[in-house]
C-alpha cells in the first residue's frame, strides 16, 4: 500500500479520576476507530493520549487519602483498573502516552512558560475572581450560569492570590478570525458557543500560575508559582514530539496536528487558548478541532460526583469490547450528546451485530460447508441479473465510507456498511440457496450466491476494522480472505477473495440477548456494585432506652434555607447560622461543624432544625434550635453530613 503522508491525532490528556466510567473511553475510542482508519488507508498516523496530573484538586485528594500526589496519580493512572488498564482494555492503539509529571514534558513546559515570560506574552499581577475547584476554571462574574461555573454547574469560591498572567486578549481579533473564517473548529454550532459566550463579551487575560498549592510545575525563575494547567495541559500535544527536550524527535514530523478530538467541555481551552498559545510561540496552529458531544445517562452527564458512573469492565465481559466500541459510535452522532441506557446496548447488540451481521456470517459460512465439500467453493459459477443490486452496492461502499469518515460522521460510516449487511441477508431470501441445492444441476448457480455473499462480508469486515478490530479480523478468518483481500485497496473492488476459496466455520459471534432476563442481571449487577463501592464505616451504637411516641411528637423538625453562614470569633469548631425557617423572622443557630463545612458552601443549602429546643448561650451568642446531621467513622476519621433537603420544599415545612 502507498503511503499517504502522516497523520498526527489526539485525545485530551484526562484528569485522574478514581471511578472511570464508559463517558472516559467514548472520545478515546472516537480518536482509536480515526487512527485505525488513517493507517488502515496508509498514512503514517501518530495517536497521542495521556493523563494531565497536577492540580489543586489532585493535591487536596492525595492529602485525604494519607499519600503524596505523585503516588495517589501513579495509582490512577499504572494501578489496577487505572487509566493503562482502561485503553488496554477497550483495545486503544494508541502510539504514544504521555504523563504530565514526565521529566521531559516539566522541563519543557518550564521553557515555554519561561520564553512567553521573557517576550512580554506573560505577566505578574493578582488574580481576583471566581474559581471552580473541580473543573480547576477560573470565571469572571458574567461567565457563571445563575452563579454557578457555567461548565459542571457547581458552586464556585471567591479566589485572590498573586499570579502570572497570559495576555490572552492580545490575540482576541486573530482567534475570532480564525474561528469565524475558517474551518478550524467543527461542529459549526460550537463556533457560535465560542463567539457568543467568549469572544464578544470580551476575552479576559489569563490566569497561569498559581500560588495557593504546590502540585504542578514550579515556576523555575519564581519560587511559590506553580505553572497553572493552562500551559502545563495543553502544551503536552507538542512537548510528546519533542518540543521543547530531547525525549522525541517527531516534531517536525507530525506537527501541525491534523486534529485534536475533544469534549465539548473543553472547546474553548482548546479553540482559544491553545491557538494563542501557539501564536504567542509563533508555532502553526492544529489543522482542525472537533468537539464532540457527551454521553448522558437519565439526562445528565455522566460524572462520578452525581453518582451516575457506568462500569466498562462490567459491559465489556457481558457483552465483549468490540460490542461496546461499535456501539458507541454506531448509535450517537459523535458530534452531539447521546443517552446511554442498557436498553439501547442490548437492542443495538441484538438487532445489528446479532440479527444482522452474526446472522449474516453464520448462516453464510455454514451453507458453503453444507452444500460444499470441504467448504471449498467450485470454480464453476453461474451470474445472474440478481445479483446486480448488491454488487454495485458493494463495489460503491468504500468511496461512500471513506466520505463519511473524513467529516468524522463514524455513524454515517457504518450505516453505510449495515445497509450492505442488510442488503446481503435480503439476497439470501431473493435466491434462496436451501432451493438451488437441491439439484446438482444448480451448484454453478449456488456457487456464485455463496461467493456474492462472502464478498460482501469480506468488504463490510475491511470497512469494520477501524471499529472492531478482533470482530472483523474474525470474520476475515471464517470467510478465507487472505491479506492480500483484507486490505483498503481491496475493499473498493469487487471480485478480490479467490473465487475458490474455503470457509472455516468459528463460533457465533454475538448470540442474541434475552432483554428482560439481562436488564434484570445488570440491574443486580450494578446495585452489587454500588453496595460494594461504599466506604467500610462505623455507625454509632444504637441507643437503648426507649422514647415514647407522644415524648418524640413534641420535637418540631422544620425546613430551613441558609441565608447566611460564617465562622465564630475565636472559636475553631462553631459556625453561625442565619436562618429563614419560614416565620417571617430570621432564626439563628450555631453548631460545631466548621470542621466539616466551609461558610460559603452552605449558603442557600435547605437544611432540617429542630426549633423548639429552648435558647442557649454558645461564646456569648444566643442559638435557638439544632441543625440535624449524620456522622460515622471512616477509616479511623469521623465523619460529618448535614440533613439535606429538596430546595423546592419551603422554609418552615414541618417533618414528619
Amino acid at each position: 500500500m502507498s503511503n499517504k503522508g502522516k497523520f498526527y491525532i489526539t485525545t485530551p490528556i484526562y484528569y485522574p479520576s478514581d471511578k472511570l466510567h464508559i463517558g472516559h473511553a467514548y472520545c478515546t475510542v472516537a480518536t482509536d476507530v480515526m487512527a485505525r482508519y488513517k493507517r488502515l488507508t496508509g498514512y503514517d498516523v501518530m495517536f497521542l493520549t495521556g493523563t494531565d496530573e497536577h492540580g489543586q484538586k489532585i493535591e487536596d485528594k492525595a492529602k485525604e487519602a494519607g499519600v503524596t500526589p505523585k503516588q495517589y496519580v501513579d495509582n490512577i493512572v499504572e494501578g489496577p483498573r487505572g487509566v493503562l488498564d482502561l485503553w488496554k482494555l477497550m483495545n486503544i492503539s494508541n502510539d504514544r502516552f504521555i504523563r504530565t509529571t514526565d521529566d521531559y514534558h516539566q522541563a519543557a513546559v518550564q521553557k515555554i512558560f519561561k520564553q512567553l515570560y521573557e517576550q512580554g506574552d506573560i505577566y505578574k499581577g493578582t488574580y481576583k475572581g471566581k474559581y471552580c475547584k473541580p473543573c480547576e476554571s477560573f470565571w469572571t462574574e458574567s461567565q457563571l450560569v445563575d452563579g454557578k461555573c457555567p461548565d459542571c454547574g457547581r458552586e464556585v469560591q471567591d479566589a485572590e492570590e498573586e499570579a502570572y498572567f497570559f495576555r490572552l486578549s492580545k490575540y482576541a481579533d486573530r482567534i475570532q478570525d480564525l474561528l469565524e473564517n475558517t474551518d478550524f473548529l467543527e461542529p459549526r454550532s460550537r463556533v457560535n458557543e465560542m463567539i457568543n459566550n467568549f469572544i464578544k463579551p470580551g476575552l479576559e487575560d489569563l490566569c497561569v500560575s498559581r500560588t495557593s498549592f504546590t502540585w504542578g510545575v514550579p515556576v523555575d525563575f519564581d519560587p511559590g508559582h506553580v505553572v497553572y494547567v493552562w500551559i502545563d495541559a495543553l502544551t503536552n500535544y507538542i512537548t510528546a514530539l519533542g518540543y521543547d527536550n530531547d525525549r522525541y524527535n517527531d516534531y517536525d514530523k507530525f506537527w501541525p496536528a491534523d486534529v485534536h478530538f475533544v469534549g465539548k467541555e473543553i472547546v474553548r481551552f482548546h479553540s482559544i487558548i491553545w491557538p494563542a498559545i501557539l501564536m504567542a510561540l509563533n508555532l502553526p496552529l492544529p489543522k482542525k478541532v472537533f468537539g464532540h458531544g457527551w454521553l448522558l445517562l437519565d439526562g445528565g452527564k455522566m460524572s462520578k460526583s452525581k453518582g451516575n458512573v457506568v462500569d466498562p469492565y462490567l459491559l465489556s465481559e457481558r457483552y465483549g469490547v468490540d460490542a461496546l466500541r461499535f456501539f458507541l459510535l454506531r448509535t450517537f452522532p459523535f458530534g452531539s450528546d447521546g443517552n446511554f441506557s442498557n436498553e439501547a446496548l442490548i437492542g443495538t447488540i441484538n438487532t445489528d451485530l446479532a440479527n444482522d451481521l452474526g446472522n449474516l456470517l453464520s448462516r453464510t459460512v455454514s451453507m458453503v460447508g453444507k452444500y460444499f465439500p470441504g467448504g471449498t467453493l467450485p470454480a464453476e459459477q453461474t451470474a445472474d441479473a440478481l445479483d446486480d443490486d448488491l454488487i454495485a452496492l458493494a463495489s460503491g461502499l468504500r468511496d461512500r465510507y471513506e466520505a463519511a469518515m473524513e467529516r468524522f460522521a463514524f455513524q454515517d460510516a457504518l450505516s453505510e456498511v449495515f445497509k450492505l449487511v442488510s442488503r446481503a441477508n435480503k439476497y439470501i431470501d431473493e435466491t434462496a440457496p436451501w432451493v438451488l441445492a437441491r439439484d446438482e444441476a444448480n451448484k454453478p448457480r449456488l456457487a456464485r450466491v455463496m461467493y456474492n455473499l462472502l464478498e460482501s462480508l469480506r468488504i463490510s469486515a475491511v470497512l469494520l476494522t477501524p471499529f472492531m478490530p478482533d470482530t472483523a479480523a474474525e470474520i476475515l478468518r471464517q470467510i478465507g480472505a487472505c491479506p492480500c483481500c483484507s486490505d483498503w485497496e481491496s475493499a473498493g473492488k469487487w471480485g478480490s477473495l479467490s473465487a475458490t476459496v474455503t470457509v472455516s466455520r468459528g463460533d457465533n459471534l454475538f448470540p442474541r440477548i434475552d432483554v428482560e432476563k439481562e436488564l434484570a442481571a445488570l440491574e443486580a449487577l450494578e446495585a452489587q456494585a454500588r453496595k460494594a463501592a461504599l466506604p467500610a464505616v462505623e455507625v454509632e451504637p444504637f441507643a437503648q432506652e426507649q422514647v415514647d411516641f407522644d415524648t418524640f411528637c413534641k420535637s418540631d423538625f422544620r425546613a430551613v434555607k441558609v441565608k447566611a453562614c460564617e465562622n465564630v470569633k475565636k472559636s475553631t469548631k462553631l459556625l453561625k447560622f442565619t436562618l429563614d425557617d419560614g416565620s417571617g423572622t430570621d432564626r439563628q443557630i450555631l453548631s460545631g461543624i466548621a470542621m466539616y463545612y466551609k461558610p460559603e458552601e452552605l449558603v442557600g443549602k435547605t437544611l432540617v432544625a429542630i426549633i423548639n429546643l429552648p435558647p442557649r448561650k454558645m461564646m456569648g451568642q444566643e442559638s435557638c434550635g439544632m441543625l440535624i446531621s449524620a456522622v460515622h467513622t471512616e477509616h479511623g476519621e469521623e465523619k460529618l453530613h448535614l440533613l439535606m433537603v429538596d430546595d423546592a420544599i419551603p422554609a418552615g415545612a414541618k417533618l414528619c
